[in-house]
């Protein structure tokens, strides 16, 4: 029995007209057929426009570099969690067997790229002005709140963090990469002297990295 999507709808803001594209919007790779990496492909490019035209509007006088800064940071997959479940997103995750087995729904990587997936099928529903608007009001808050000049890339922090501890610095690689060339997933892989290894996944090798980096330094930060 499928779960309704009229709750979730209200959650988001919008109504969709094609209700396919939600559905395809929370269906995880898992899953047999259509999956929500393409549509993850499209909000994510959608999203960082939209972000870096608030920040440009917001901050006249912020140097380039310090808006790369702050647009990675609400863009960032950690961020991205945070709003799925603000919209209870994870109760209406479609996963395959094996990732409900493991606990797939609370997993923070697949939360954000719903997000960005149900942003890309906004995108296809009503149009760039509709999706524009549902970005303003979930990143209303964050974007009010963010200041130029304190934030960093998860990658910077880390090589900043391990370098004030004298230890040595984190090594990526890219250990698979799925899909045609205009719709790849990476794999990556952070290694850490004295830790196990980290592996996390994204429609670029950046996002790849910049997620690998954030969950090092959570372990890093819980064990210090």
């Amino acid at each position: 029995m499928q779960v309704s999507l009229v709750p979730l709808q209200k959650k988001l803001g919008y109504q969709f007209q094609q209700q396919a594209l939600l559905e395809q919007a929370l269906t995880h790779r898992s899953c047999k057929g259509q999956h929500n990496e393409r549509l993850e492909f499209l909000g994510d490019a959608i999203l960082s426009l939209v972000i870096a035209e608030a920040l440009y509007q917001n901050f006249p006088k912020t140097r380039e570099g310090d808006l790369t800064r702050m647009r990675a940071s609400l863009v960032k997959g950690v961020t991205l969690a945070e709003i799925a479940k603000e919209l209870n997103i994870q109760e209406f995750l479609r996963l395959g067997p094996g990732e409900l087995k493991s606990g797939g729904s609370r997993r923070e990587s697949i939360q954000a790229d719903a997000v960005e997936a149900i942003l890309g099928a906004i995108y296809l529903d009503g149009g760039a002005e509709a999706c524009r608007e549902r970005i303003l009001q979930w990143f209303g808050s964050r974007l009010l709140s963010i200041q130029p000049g304190v934030q960093k890339d998860s990658k910077t922090l880390l090589q900043e963090f391990l370098q004030g501890r004298r230890l040595a610095l984190p090594m990526y690689e890219v250990t698979e990469i799925l899909g045609d060339a205009h719709d790849q997933t990476f794999t990556v892989k952070c290694s850490v002297e004295g830790m196990t290894a980290v592996i996390a996944s994204g429609s670029s090798r950046r996002k790849a990295e910049q997620d690998c980096a954030q969950l090092v330094l959570e372990q890093l930060k819980n064990e210090s």
